[in-house]
């Protein structure tokens, strides 16, 4: 299944390892990224893979979020499916 992860918060040094490496734990597979430093703040949007995960994607959002928490950034996950049907005009 592919999600969209999100992340926002002010820009430092291993955001993006950082991020990576919580999915590489989960076995999930980043298919495309793009990100940016606006003034101070970084964001960035991935496309990803959760098909290997054994985590449900709503308990990876849950890690993922809590895990975002401890480092100051704003990370959310959702599938595919949803992040588009919300974003439709």
């Amino acid at each position: 299944m592919r999600a969209i992860v999100t992340v926002v918060g002010k820009d430092r040094v291993g955001i993006i390892a950082n991020v990576c490496n919580l999915l590489a734990k989960y076995q999930v597979n980043v298919l495309d990224i793009s990100q940016t430093v606006m003034k101070e703040y970084f964001t960035m949007i991935m496309m990803v893979d959760a098909t290997a995960s054994e985590l449900p994607i709503a308990q990876l959002s849950q890690v993922m979020k809590d895990e975002g928490l401890k480092q100051e950034l704003d990370i959310h996950v959702q599938r595919e499916d949803i992040f588009n049907a919300m974003h439709r005009i």
